[in-house]
């Protein structure tokens, strides 16, 4: 079986590798030459651990190769963004311009499956945009959704095992899908329709952007009221049906950050709570900005010089490379537009190089920053020694262990986050 996946990012990739180490056919396909080159010469261009040495073996296997161009396939997946537009509207031009660069290749009995993060009705769309561009298709293919719900850093064990949604057009798209995900799937793939499916993508993000914002909602009272936002959060989830998240400097990432807005978008009169869930977020990240300017007017007044700032950590979530949408990189961004010659470095172990920070060794950051600004909670972050010398902003758990063992001993009083 010959398989088309167009996309190659976070998820196409990694997919379109797992089905090559099935049996699958795969040609991958992306607009970038580059990404294109690298994975036809066997190197990752994200970071996932393991993959590089799947992708290597599938390569070489001739199961696998890159492309900028689609070819014939038996099944073709759109594996591309679906950006926004406006005000937080979704844009599903990425998808729609996937499904025409694939029209022309289609035939009787081919499966076409949307994965990218949809909102309601895309798959309905794509179905008239082919039919109206290929009517004799019209009841001859097969079309379906079927969304990934993986986490970066454990993606080859989760394409695998996790369970998955898949929603066809019709009864005989769902089985022709599911017939193409047992190749490799080891989970349930539960039956549904494809709006079904396409609403149980956004619901599960949504789900998770509303529990983080009433961590982060409660990390902004502890603040206020002095209290250690770890240590209550450590307490209360000792209640037996209490399960609170850990607050952090916003919600980042091509899921939660973005999903909840194609539910708001199409429903703004239905959907309060998860449109403020989305504000909470996106104002931490804000908060988190302003606290760290005011650190540093504060050890200016003290000191009368300006300080050295180690922001530390870029990706939205630990021990990734992965920078979309990420609060880090904005915090980042916005610290350094108003730092006043302030001297500003940036850290994130995950990335080589950027193309506006210039990055610096987590390290010699740590060494030599007055003030140290902890955004990602990536495991190099965690190593560090404890520090009384440098003043801490902590914004994502980092230092969690430490508070807790503080004020367990009773030894020193921290305030809020």
């Amino acid at each position: 079986m010959k398989a088309c996946f167009m996309g190659l990012g976070y998820i196409g990739l990694p997919t379109a590798i797992i089905a090559a180490k099935h049996g699958v056919q795969i040609t991958g396909v992306d607009i970038n030459p580059h990404v294109v080159e690298m994975t036809n010469a066997g190197h990752l261009h994200i970071i996932e651990p393991g993959m590089e040495k799947m992708l290597q073996e599938v390569v070489k296997t001739g199961m696998l190769k890159a492309s900028v161009t689609p070819e014939v396939s038996d099944a073709y997946f759109m594996v591309v963004p679906t950006p926004f537009k406006g005000n937080h509207e979704p844009d599903v031009s990425y998808v729609e311009a996937a499904t025409r660069a694939v029209l022309p290749l289609l035939k009787e009995g081919d499966l076409y499956v949307i994965e990218s993060t949809s909102p309601i009705g895309t798959t309905e769309a794509m179905a008239r945009i082919i039919f109206n561009g290929r009517p004799e298709l019209e009841g001859k293919i097969y079309i379906a959704y079927c969304p990934e719900r993986v986490l970066p850093g454990n993606v080859i064990y989760e394409l695998v095992h996790n369970d998955r949604v898949i929603g066809g057009l019709n009864i005989e798209s769902t089985d022709k899908a599911i017939e193409f995900y047992s190749q490799f799937v080891q989970g349930t793939l539960h039956k549904t329709n494809c709006r079904t499916a396409e609403m149980c993508k956004l619901t599960e993000n949504s789900s998770r952007d509303v529990q983080i914002a009433f961590a982060n909602e409660l990390s902004l009272i502890c603040d206020k009221a002095g209290i250690n936002v770890w240590e209550l959060v450590n307490l209360a989830n000792k209640h037996p049906r209490v399960n609170i998240l850990q607050p952090g400097c916003g919600v980042g990432g091509h899921c939660i950050a973005v999903d909840p807005y194609f539910i708001t978008a199409d429903f703004p009169a239905e959907s309060k709570l998860i449109s403020d869930a989305r504000d909470i977020n996106n104002y931490k990240s804000f908060w988190c900005a302003e606290k760290v300017k005011n650190a540093m007017l504060e050890f200016e007044l003290k000191h009368h010089r300006k300080p050295c700032v180690a922001m530390m950590g870029l990706a939205f979530k630990p021990n990734i490379d992965d920078l979309r949408e990420s609060p880090a990189k904005y915090i980042t961004t916005k610290v350094m537009q108003s730092c006043n010659n302030a001297d500003i470095l940036v850290v994130e172990p995950n990335v080589k190089e950027h193309n506006v920070f210039k990055l610096t060794d987590y390290r010699e950051a740590y060494d030599k920053a007055n003030i140290v600004v902890f955004l990602t909670a990536h495991k190099e972050f965690k190593e560090l020694s404890w520090r009384e010398d440098k003043m801490k902003l902590e914004f994502c758990g980092v230092l969690r262990k430490n508070y807790l063992a503080i004020y367990n001993l009773n030894i020193i009083d921290i305030k809020g986050n």
